[in-house]
């Protein structure tokens, strides 16, 4: 009797709060979707504790990662910056143990997917710089932080040929939802932008060097579209490759 294959392992990082609110003591946090999402494409989701010393302890078990968004920023210290805007709010213990783990999984070529506050801290660890603030740098018509619910659309992007994005969704425009005030700004020749806003904002970034190293601006593990759940699918397809 043939073996059911096993779920590849899927780490996923935690938010993090101060004492309060839900809790007494500090606590983590997630949305359930994310690991609905990992759950459904057919792996193990796995929910990282913020342990910035601990960070290469896990990549001797598991066999991709989600960087999650949240409602925090990169200090702009980490991509050379000696200003702060005045909106930019940081967790550095998260950003610290985020980092770390970046790292790792760049070095050993495991697959890794950043979403949204995701995609922009791993374009600062490929050596990418950031828009601390859109509304000062690309004002625009485009709501990047859009009033309606995160199940639905807030607008499209457009998909670049030629890129891993581009092979996964099969789609030249996707729409997509969007909660972020900040975006990648540049990135080294050698990292390949697959997906920019109507308004030149960039949504996606790629490492087409690296098996699986995907960045995308918007919220995937809301399925609001096939190419949602099709990003998933090629993640962990490349986890259990």
């Amino acid at each position: 009797m043939t073996k059911k294959p096993s779920r590849p392992l899927i780490g996923l990082t935690l938010d993090s709060e101060p004492a309060g609110g839900w809790a007494k003591q500090p606590w983590y946090a997630i949305r359930q979707n994310y690991c609905d999402a990992i759950a459904a494409a057919g792996g193990l989701p796995v929910c990282l504790p913020h342990e910035p010393d601990l960070a290469l302890a896990y990549l001797d078990h598991i066999q991709g990662v989600v960087v999650t968004g949240g409602a925090f920023d990169v200090d702009p210290s980490l991509f050379g910056a000696t200003v702060k805007h005045a909106t930019v709010t940081t967790k550095d213990r998260r950003t610290a143990f985020e980092l770390a783990l970046m790292r790792g999984l760049l070095a050993k070529d495991l697959p890794i997917l950043g979403i949204c506050g995701g995609q922009q801290l791993l374009a600062v660890a490929l050596g990418g710089t950031l828009v601390q603030h859109l509304p000062d740098e690309i004002p625009s018509d485009i709501p990047h932080e859009q009033p309606n619910p995160r199940t639905e659309a807030g607008h499209e992007v457009i998909v670049a040929a030629n890129t891993l994005l581009h092979r996964i969704v099969g789609q030249e425009r996707i729409p997509v939802n969007s909660a972020h005030h900040q975006a990648v700004k540049a990135v080294p020749a050698s990292i390949l932008v697959n997906a920019s806003a109507p308004d030149g904002v960039i949504e996606g970034i790629e490492d087409p060097t690296r098996r699986f190293c995907l960045g995308v601006q918007w919220h995937p593990e809301y399925h609001i579209s096939p190419a949602d759940r099709a990003i998933f699918n090629a993640l962990i397809a490349a986890s259990a490759a």
